[in-house]
């Protein structure tokens, strides 16, 4: 498609989630690559009058780069839907399946895709039970939440407690999750294709949100280093997640590997960052597509 084939195009970044700076620095740099590619592209900070502005100024399609609640979450995806406005990324069940980590999950056992073990931990009383169950250390995370907000790695009862009553300030489901002690891997996907993975190494041993938006300790191997056979395992499995939950356009599928090298999804991701330090860019960049050339093709998507 060329450039003038998109219309009026609105970048939504911003809103009022936990992750707003992340959205508004990943937005903003969507709106700049879709100028520089001479779409005609305006910025809009999400508020509550979102909707009457898209009608108003008559806005041909949306491109979506709102993280976590509003966007990825099928909130602004079923409102667009009304409204008969083309956007990039997932359909609203999708959204809101892949920003559910507990019930996301489910689905994906259901389905075969190994998973970490895990439990919602639905009050206080639970811990000691739950804990026994995953054993320490484990991963307590809201289970409505991205940008690894609100999550903590927890070493016994005391620093789980904490990390519940933390969690529970994002979203009143926390999940608890087997701690898997090996590699970080991610897989992006654009389109029909699963992109080069990405192996994450965190100088803490854990990638938060320091490490993934602030800090540049952070290495990102691509090639990762592992076996043909270990990455073309995890690409099967990050499509397969991909699939089952009914994702399409772009994403990007989040794993650990055990001490055998075996691969566990943590979670799926339908509007990934778009910053500096983001990982889809990178493995766009790794496949031959640089960082306007992957802006496009996104907003293709979104007409298919």
């Amino acid at each position: 498609m060329k450039a003038k084939d998109f219309g009026k195009v609105a970048v939504l970044m911003g809103g009022p989630s936990a992750e707003r700076d992340v959205s508004l620095n990943s937005g903003n740099r969507v709106l700049a690559a879709l100028k520089a590619n001479g779409v005609d592209a305006q910025g809009i900070d999400a508020d509550p009058n979102v909707l009457k502005q898209l009608r108003e100024e008559q806005f041909d399609c949306a491109f979506i780069v709102l993280h976590g609640r509003w966007g990825e979450d099928g909130v602004i995806q079923g409102a667009l839907e009304v409204l008969g406005i083309p956007y990039t990324g997932s359909g609203v069940l999708a959204s809101a399946l892949a920003m559910d980590k507990w019930r996301s999950k489910q689905i994906l056992r259901q389905a075969g895709i190994p998973t970490a073990d895990f439990e919602l931990v639905k009050s206080i009383n639970d811990l000691t039970a739950v804990s026994e169950r995953l054993g320490f250390p484990l991963f307590i995370k809201p289970s409505r939440e991205g940008s690894s907000i609100g999550m903590a790695k927890v070493h016994n009862l005391e620093e789980m407690e904490q990390a519940w009553r933390e969690a529970r300030e994002f979203d009143d489901d926390v999940l608890a999750e087997a701690w898997i002690d090996g590699p970080e891997l991610t897989a992006a996907i654009l389109g029909e294709r699963v992109l080069p993975l990405i192996r994450i190494e965190a100088a803490s041993g854990f990638y938060d949100y320091e490490a993934k938006y602030v800090g540049d300790s952070t290495r990102y191997h691509c090639p990762t280093g592992l076996s043909e056979q270990v990455e073309q395992q995890v690409s099967r499995w990050a499509k397969q997640t991909f699939d089952v939950l009914g994702c399409r356009g772009w994403g990007r599928i989040d794993f650990m590997l055990n001490q055998d090298n075996e691969p566990f999804v943590l979670e799926a991701n339908t509007i990934p960052g778009m910053t500096d330090h983001s990982l889809v860019p990178m493995a766009a960049k790794a496949a031959g597509i640089d960082f306007e050339q992957l802006t496009l093709r996104i907003l293709e998507q979104a007409y298919v």
